[in-house]
């Protein structure tokens, strides 16, 4: 692609359109490395201010990522985790065609703490079950989940390995208790040094970190969710409607 200099959009603009397009049509993979600043700049026929500008723009959007004293690489692409069905992660990651995996951190029964037993509308102090995992996509970290779930809903629990298995499905095949709806919040961090580790980014990364209650259809609280998701492979996508205006 050349850039037009008469053209009102500005040369960093039209030179990150020109990546950006390359990206997307495969010409650069994931982790494979860009041309140098100097590189772009001859190829180009633009300053090294302007290719600088053009990398600063697609960092910030997550499309590149910087290693220092070896370049700008091609950054994974972003999942886009829609926010209008609920589902578990390992749905999730089928439905995209990944091969989804866990890592079970800890599986044990616990004594409610405050905001656990707040959630699931127990006595604090009430046994629960706490499982916590990462998980991944394709052999790659992306989130970390803890959840929680009351203890005498759920007998044998403790029995099933969810390395293998979806906890969504245990519960709506083995205990008849499908989970149909959830309330949950997002909120922007970075990454405490266990996170960091765990997710293997660097401390400390932004990530994402969502709780989320989820229900059956009846309303009764049934699991509890603290997750941590890698901010450089996420974005959250969501449908708004305006409400109809009342004719009174």
């Amino acid at each position: 692609m050349r850039l037009q200099r008469e053209s009102p959009d500005p040369l960093y603009t039209q030179l990150k359109e020109s990546l950006v397009n390359d990206i997307s049509a495969g010409h650069y993979t994931p982790n494979q490395r860009l041309p140098s600043e100097r590189e772009l700049s001859t190829r180009f026929k633009v300053s090294r201010m302007t290719v600088r500008q053009a990398l600063l723009e697609l960092a910030r959007d997550g499309m590149i990522y910087t290693r220092t004293g070896k370049g700008t690489f091609v950054a994974e692409p972003k999942i886009d985790q829609r926010l209008r069905t609920l589902s578990g992660f390992t749905q999730d990651v089928n439905d995209r065609g990944g091969k989804p995996s866990s890592r079970v951190l800890e599986f044990k029964v616990i004594s409610a703490i405050p905001d656990v037993a707040a959630a699931l509308r127990l006595p604090i102090g009430t046994e629960v079950f706490m499982l916590s995992r990462l998980r991944l996509a394709d052999g790659v970290p992306l989130a970390l989940e803890t959840a929680y779930l009351p203890f005498k809903m759920f007998p044998g629990l403790l029995s099933h390995d969810f390395t293998v298995e979806s906890l969504y499905s245990v519960l709506e095949n083995e205990y008849d208790c499908p989970l149909t709806q959830a309330e949950q919040t997002i909120e922007s961090a970075l990454a405490v040094k266990r996170e960091a580790e765990l997710l293997e980014v660097a401390s400390p990364d932004a990530v994402f970190k969502m709780q989320r209650m989820s229900m059956t259809s009846n309303g009764l609280p049934v699991e509890y969710v603290v997750s941590v998701y890698r901010g450089d492979r996420y974005k959250f996508h969501s449908v708004l409607l305006q409400p109809r205006m009342s004719l009174v």
